[in-house]
């Protein structure tokens, strides 16, 4: 575990219907989280478009892009002249017919470390991923960036104390979950509330099992028809190991949030709370099985 502490960047954002400024944009806010101290910033999912899976057509593969290629080229020089490590969501286009939900890590020197391709794969009203995005193969992956050892999962994965488990045990300090979630016009009044609750709660609980920190970035801003649409309900967050909230953005404004994390907090909250020390891996094969009756 890198001894250092570390600043990072989440940048909630809304998105326009124009890739290219949404770069541009994006681009612009990791300078500012560069000049307020930020050295490893994360952009939210699929950050250069409008979240285009709330309907299944075919022309939106258009979207897509191979990675190397013009966002990461582009990123890349940037996390060189800033001196910061990028983690970005992008469309992934990786051969014709076969797309991934990916994210890139980016060091600070310019180089691109690797990339995960999102495992989990929903399929709900407005939430039509599988119709794009084949589910990652590259399993759970953790990164050792300039400033530390970091690991990221995307969006729904999120949901999933597996992923978590298997991220923070390859020894990342932080734990990143780039997202694109909101709220069903229909249902905000009366699920609204409990949902962000729910999504929240989720993922500080990651946080306190495996002793590590966590930071969720999701867009703002409404998407679609009136009526069919979805409102993103922003709320970023960064959690320390114990699940305390160090920050939190609000629901309705572009905001980038810039909280120091200590891996040292992990050394006395793991110590405590040996969470890892007592888990009776001798036990757990059953967990492959998909259900167990």
């Amino acid at each position: 575990m890198n001894p250092e502490k570390f600043r990072v960047g989440l940048i909630q954002m809304e998105c326009g219907d124009r890739p290219e400024a949404n770069l541009d944009k994006a681009v612009e806010k990791i300078r500012e989280a560069a000049r307020r101290g930020a050295q490893i910033v994360c952009l939210q999912e699929l950050f250069r478009s409008q979240y285009f899976c709330r309907k299944e057509d075919a022309k939106l593969f258009d979207l897509a892009e191979t990675i190397p290629g013009p966002s990461t080229g582009r990123l890349c020089h940037v996390a060189k002249e800033l001196n910061v490590v990028i983690v970005a969501s992008l469309f992934e286009k990786r051969a014709t017919g076969l797309y991934h939900n990916t994210a890139a890590i980016i060091d600070a020197d310019g180089t691109l470390l690797g990339i995960y391709r999102k495992m989990h794969i929903p399929d709900d009203p407005l939430y039509y991923e599988k119709f794009y995005f084949t589910p990652g193969d590259l399993g759970f992956r953790a990164f050792d960036t300039r400033y530390g050892r970091i690991a990221t999962l995307v969006c729904w994965d999120q949901w999933y104390p597996e992923a978590a488990r298997l991220a923070a045990l390859q020894g990342a300090n932080i734990l990143f979950y780039p997202t694109a979630i909101g709220w069903h016009p229909a249902e905000k009044e009366q699920y609204g509330a409990a949902q962000h609750d729910a999504w929240r709660t989720m993922q500080r609980a990651h946080a306190i099992a495996n002793g590590i920190y966590v930071a969720a970035v999701n867009r703002v801003g409404f998407e679609g028809p009136k009526d069919e649409g979805l409102e993103f309900w922003g709320a970023s967050f960064v959690s320390d190991p114990f699940g305390r909230l160090l920050a939190e953005a609000s629901h309705d404004k572009e905001e980038i949030l810039i909280v120091e994390c200590d891996p040292q907090q992990m050394e006395e909250v793991r110590r405590n709370w040996p969470f890892l020390r007592d888990r009776r891996i001798d036990a757990y094969g059953p967990i492959t099985s998909r259900f167990l009756a």
